[in-house]
This record gives C-alpha cells, structure tokens and sequence, in this order.
C-alpha cells in the first residue's frame, strides 16, 4: 500500500492522446511513464520507454510488468486477459475486475442496476429472436449497441418502429449469428453531463464539479464546467460517482456519463479512465484529471479537484486544427494539442479550455 518513490514508472496501456497527457502530467511528480501498445502513437512522442507489442502477447507482457512498477490503461478497450496476465506479475490499477465490468455494456449496466443506479431501461440481446421480444417489450424503440468496442457513436444503431429485427442485426454487426449486444430504451432528457471521479490506493475519493456536455455527430463537442444545475443536483451527482468508484474498488479516474431530466440523473456510461470531458480539468480545476490518475495508481495522495474559475473545454476535430495560430493570439485561450499528423474528420486534434472567474 506504499507510495510509489520518484523515479518509478507507470506502465500505460494504449498509446493515444489521453496516455499522452497522463506522461505529461506524471513527469512533475518525478514519475516517468513506460507505454506498451501495438503501435506508436501520441503518448510515445513524450516518453523515451515504449514497447511495441500485441495486447495478446505474454512474453511481451511479461518483459513490459518486470520493466514497471504499476499499471493502468488509456483506453477501456485492452483485452481482459491482457490485464489479467500483467496483474499476476505487477499491481494494475483500476483492478482487472473493474476493466472487464466498464468495457461490456451488459455487465456495467447489470452492475449499476445491482447497487441501484438509474439507468435507461435495456435488455441484453444475443440474437435476432432476443432482439426481436426486446424490441417488443420497448415498443419498437431504442438504440442497438454492440456490448464492446463502442465509442463516439461506434458500434450502435438507431431503431424505430417497425424496423425488420433481422435487417437492424445485420446493420450493426453483419452475418453473425450471435454477438453479445445491449438494446436500450430512450430517456427523455434534456441535457448530457458527466462527472470525472478519483478514488485513491486509500480509498479517499474526489470528484470533480458536475460538467455539461454538447455532442455533435456523437461526438463531444463541448464541457462547460460547471454545469447549470442546482446544488442538490450536483451534489446528487458527485455522490452517485462516489458510490460507483467504491462499489468497482476502483483505484484510478472514472468518467462517468450522466443524462439530465429535470432534477433527475441516469446513468449512461463509465469510462474506466480519464474521460474527454474531464480535460477542463488542465486549466481549470487545482488538480487536472490526469496528475490525479497518476497520484491514484502510484499510491500518492489525491489532489484537490476544486475549480479556479468557469472553462468551457471545445475540441479540435479534423480541420478545426487550422484555426491553432488564432487560437495561440487569443487571450485566455489554453491550447493543448495531440500530435497527431493527419487531420481526417472526426479525429480528436486537440482542445482548447477557456477559464473565467466565477
């Protein structure tokens, strides 16, 4: 249960911007970051240890664990035995039971159902026959997921009434006759929000203000911290995530997605890693998400979450990249970008935060 001394090294699985930032964010409290993933990408720009390798890999693996001190991940989506594999040799943090229970739709919502977390309605469907008396009991209505692999609209589908069961199957996942998949029901809401959390190797627990969250084309656009809500909602809100990273014994940061009706939160999804709607954090919180990940899986002492000001975080995506020399001349304007060469549309370039008093 030590802290982790200066100089040890966090090994990161995944090697894209969020890894990037937690290297950044780690170097400061004397913490060098090792990434293992099958190709370079953002995060190897910051860090000189890099293992390149499958996630199935063992040897690989096993070489990455004796070169690290702990492990944690940028992205929800490694292997379950990856994990399972690097938590026999060295501590992984979140834990490989928490892992397996955010990255499957079915088992994350199963879980927040069992500790009384509201939630859309939904139904686990696995074949074109569930798919079918799912829809029944929904009315005809909701929105088809594959339980894994899903992110930024990936991996779902839109059904209305009426559709043909089998044509919605084959849209979403081809001519495979059985695929673990989640079908839920519409909530009507009115706003997205999300709240970041952190839950420390001694169980203290921070999260941060309640956010809101403007998507388009699925894909998030917008964080204004904090979001427009009353105190009971925000407090509300800090305690579901509270009771969320406790019950998942979760050592790391949480995203964890809210929908907004009236004064009454569902839960849409967790993310068992920093999240994009926590990057106001950089700017404008006294700790920024990322050095609060690295704190909890190197055992140190979490950071306050306070607010400094108002931010409003907007993402860069594909061409919005051109606008960096303007976004450099404009005052109070902190730019942050991922290293990525090619700007297609929808690829997350970078963000810009924006912090004023209040």
């Amino acid at each position: 249960m030590s802290a982790l001394p200066p100089g040890a090294v966090i090994g990161m699985l995944g090697s894209g911007q969020l890894g990037r930032m937690t290297a950044l964010a780690a170097a400061p409290l004397g913490l060098e970051v090792h990434v293992f993933a099958p190709s370079a990408g953002p995060a190897t720009q910051v860090t000189s240890r890099f293992t390149q390798a499958a996630y199935d890999d063992e040897e690989a693996l096993a070489r990455f664990a004796d070169a690290v001190d702990v492990v944690t991940y940028e992205f929800e989506n490694v292997p379950a035995r990856t994990a399972e594999v690097l938590a026999a040799r060295v501590p992984v943090r979140p834990g490989p039971h928490a892992l397996a229970t955010c990255q499957h739709r079915a088992r994350e919502k199963g879980f927040l159902r069992d500790l009384g977390v509201p939630t859309a309605p939904w139904w686990p469907v696995a074949t074109v026959d569930e798919l079918a008396a799912a829809l029944e009991a929904l009315g005809g209505q909701g929105v088809l997921k594959t339980a894994e692999l899903g992110y930024d609209g990936k991996g779902q589908v839109r059904v209305a009434t009426g559709d043909d069961p089998q044509a919605v199957w084959t849209r979403l996942v081809g001519a495979v006759p059985r695929r673990d998949l989640v079908l839920e029901g519409f909530v009507h809401f009115e706003r997205e929000a999300s709240v970041v959390v952190a839950r420390g190797l001694d169980g203290a627990v921070a999260p941060y203000d309640l956010v809101e969250n403007e998507h388009r084309d699925h894909i998030l656009h917008r964080t204004t911290a904090p979001a427009d809500v009353s105190a009971a909602v925000a407090s509300e809100a800090a305690a579901l995530a509270t009771r969320i990273i406790v019950a998942l014994d979760y050592v790391g940061v949480l995203g964890v997605e809210l929908f907004l009706a009236g004064d009454a939160l569902f839960v849409n999804e967790l993310a068992p890693r920093p999240h994009n709607s926590g990057h106001w954090t950089q700017d404008g919180a006294v700790t920024c998400q990322f050095e609060q990940h690295a704190r909890a899986v190197a055992g140190l002492p979490l950071g306050s979450p306070a607010r400094r000001g108002r931010t409003v975080m907007t993402n860069l995506l594909g061409d919005d990249v051109d606008a960096v020399p303007a976004l450099l001349a404009e005052p109070g304007a902190h730019l942050h970008l991922y290293g990525k060469a090619e700007a297609r549309p929808g690829r997350k370039m970078g963000h810009v935060n924006r912090v004023t008093p209040g």
